[in-house]
């Protein structure tokens, strides 16, 4: 239960986070009381809904199993990338984007040590595989321990905005190993000179479904946001 709990906090905790963002980032933009409102009424809407969906597929049993094609990729996964590629594309020129301070996006990604500890957690209640962990071959850990020092040094103007960037991109890297690891475990275990599922699949149910359901799609989210936002700045100091 407490594993549970663990799991619930701290997708509430990066909701509460996202939208103080968007607040901050709004209020910042948008002066007119009206407007104001409503953008903050359409985003905190729209994480109730997504929240709301994936309690569906829970109670639906829709992600309750292993056939191929992975279904939480196509329910969850797929539709969250599609959101943050097109959403962000079409307002890669607004101006909301350069109000938001370029050291949040980065300490955002801090979350991960919370999410890979939670993972260590999982393996020894018998939920989750070592594989898709630090105790195999994921060290999404590392990276999060990284965002807390670029977090400082981009607060502090201690980076080139290259540097940051680039960073950025390996944060894209690993999460895109992540899904690897998780996807070969489950469906190509022989990989790894293991036979049969290697993921039980409570792994599926709620609220471990946060991960690939919120948690993740939120860094990569983040990520992409982060380097829109630093491409138009270095072109504006060219």
């Amino acid at each position: 239960m407490l594993l549970k709990i663990g799991y619930i906090a701290l997708g509430l905790l990066m909701s509460i986070i996202i939208i103080f963002i968007s607040f901050y980032t709004i209020n910042s933009t948008y002066k007119e009381r009206n407007e104001n409102i409503s953008i903050k009424i359409k985003v905190v809407l729209g994480l109730l809904l997504w929240h709301g969906y994936m309690l569906a597929l829970h109670f639906l049993g829709t992600l309750n199993t292993f056939a191929f094609p992975p279904r939480f990729a196509i329910f969850m996964i797929i539709p969250a990338f599609l959101f943050t590629g097109i959403f962000i594309f079409k307002n890669r020129n607004s101006q909301w984007i350069q109000n938001i301070p370029m050291h949040w996006l980065v300490f955002y990604q801090s979350f991960r040590i919370a999410i890979e500890s939670l993972f260590v957690f999982t393996v020894a209640a018998g939920i989750l595989h070592p594989n898709v962990t630090i105790e195999g071959y994921n060290y999404d850990m590392l990276f999060g321990l990284t965002a807390l020092w670029f977090g400082v040094a981009a607060f502090r103007n201690k980076l080139s905005l290259k540097i940051i960037r680039n960073w950025n991109y390996l944060g894209l890297a690993i999460i895109g190993v992540i899904i690897f690891l998780f996807l070969t475990t489950i469906y190509v275990p022989q990989l790894y000179g293991l036979t049969g599922p290697l993921m039980p699949l409570e792994f599926t149910n709620y609220p471990f479904i946060l991960v690939p359901g919120f948690l993740m799609p939120s860094a990569v989210f983040v990520h992409v946001l982060s380097i829109v936002q630093l491409r138009k700045r270095q072109s504006v100091h060219k």
